[in-house]
């Protein structure tokens, strides 16, 4: 085990409590969603913790996605549930005015210390000069692809430009003798990273950008968001690559060798490693019409609930100063696949060259943060943009017009509280 400053106090720490007046060990719990992956690499966290800080025991728990916020919600304003909690970055705002996390002391998490070590972009954590969260990884995306499928239909390199894209997602589509497609050449989906992919990487590479620099105003009702949709809905509808709703989950039909290509988070690594059969490599995300590189970063973070008092939120502190260095932040990575949030970890040479994490890590260069108001709100207005006009036959440059409309005021609502 890498033992760092943070480690050392810690284990320091626990020795002194062990020395008092009390030996029994304090227990704080931390909850998190599920994802195999993400708990393997958490009872590693757990594991390190505890053994550094035997005066600390941390039981963690873990609910399916869907179920996770309205846990959260109903159980801090008990008095139950999670001393540490994982939550989304764009969810912080609702947390903060639910009175469900408090500020972390500025003793132990300095602001000069985060803005000088961690990625830029985890300066959202910051809400009227206190950080309230921190992150373990980031994440990013990237294009994964079916080394087999690849060989099988000539191809010997992933798609450099959206041209290639298109062109090589049309080799790979395979059909049976009905015409119904058996192997999409491309994933779609807005439910899953696909709206990301749309908003933050294809409207900036056709020229445009997804809302105006204050974050309060959409801005893809443009030249450049329609020429976004148009390629995005062209997949399907002009070059039959791709077909939404494919084996209900892009990621599924990409896990069962059923497309070619998909494109996903880092967090998506760990589930594939242990796919037995799938053959697959990454790459950087293809390049626009003009050579604009864009990308799309995100994170969780974690954070001391006001449920944590006293000897729980002294031992809470230690807890999110281990989860939160660079020793847990490489275990994150090897295990889970996201990319640290410290460019001292991630952006090491073995790391940025390495042929998996290495282009997500490289996309961390071009990547932009989309700040949400609801995040779940603003991908349904996308998800129904595409349904207006694969279901309901309304003109492409209409529907997205009506989706401006309606993200407009998901983020008016939200910014007049």
């Amino acid at each position: 085990m890498k033992w760092t400053n943070k480690t050392l106090f810690a284990g320091l720490t626990s020795a002194a409590a062990l020395l008092g007046t009390s030996a029994s060990a304090v227990e704080i719990e931390y909850w998190q969603y599920f994802f195999d992956a993400r708990v393997e690499a958490m009872e590693q966290l757990i594991e390190n913790f505890e053994a550094a800080n035997p005066d600390v025991t941390v039981n963690m728990t873990h609910f399916p996605y869907a179920e996770y916020r309205t846990k959260v919600a109903a159980s801090i304003p008990a008095g139950e549930g999670p001393d540490v909690v994982q939550l989304f970055y764009g969810w912080l705002n609702d947390y903060i005015e639910a009175d469900l996390i408090q500020p972390l002391p500025a003793e132990q998490f300095p602001t000069e210390m985060i803005e000088a070590e961690f990625f830029p972009m985890v300066s959202a954590m910051q809400v009227d000069g206190d950080y309230y969260a921190l992150p373990t990884a980031v994440r990013s995306l990237a294009l994964f692809y079916n080394t087999r499928l690849f060989e099988a239909a000539g191809l010997d390199h992933p798609p450099a430009d959206l041209d290639e894209l298109v062109e090589m997602a049309g080799a790979l589509t395979e059909r049976d003798g009905a015409g119904n497609v058996t192997t999409v050449g491309l994933t779609t989906g807005m439910t899953a990273q696909d709206h990301h992919w749309w908003r933050e990487v294809l409207v900036r590479q056709f020229g445009g950008e997804p809302y105006a620099e204050d974050n309060q105003t959409v801005t893809y009702d443009s030249d450049a968001g329609r020429a976004a949709a148009a390629f995005y809905e062209g997949l399907s509808s002009e070059h039959g690559v791709t077909q939404v709703g494919f084996m209900d989950e892009p990621q599924a039909a990409f896990k069962a060798g059923r497309a070619g290509m998909h494109i996903d988070g880092s967090f998506r690594i760990g589930s594939l490693n242990n796919t037995r059969g799938l053959e697959w490599a990454v790459a950087e995300l293809p390049v626009g019409p003009t050579g604009t590189q864009s990308n799309y970063s995100s994170y969780w973070v974690n954070a001391i609930t006001t449920k944590a008092e006293g000897e729980r939120y002294e031992a809470s502190v230690r807890f999110m100063e281990y989860i939160t260095s660079d020793e847990a932040m490489q275990i994150w990575l090897d295990v889970v696949g996201e990319l640290p949030a410290r460019p001292s970890v991630g952006m090491t040479e073995a790391n940025a060259t390495h042929e998996v994490y290495g282009p997500f890590i490289r996309g961390l260069e071009y990547a932009h943060t989309t700040v949400f108001a609801n995040e779940s709100a603003q991908r349904q207005v996308l998800v129904d943009m595409l349904d207006r006009v694969s279901l309901q036959g309304q003109s492409l440059s209409d529907s997205l017009a009506e989706a401006a409309q309606a993200e407009q005021a998901i983020l008016n609502e939200y910014y007049a509280d």
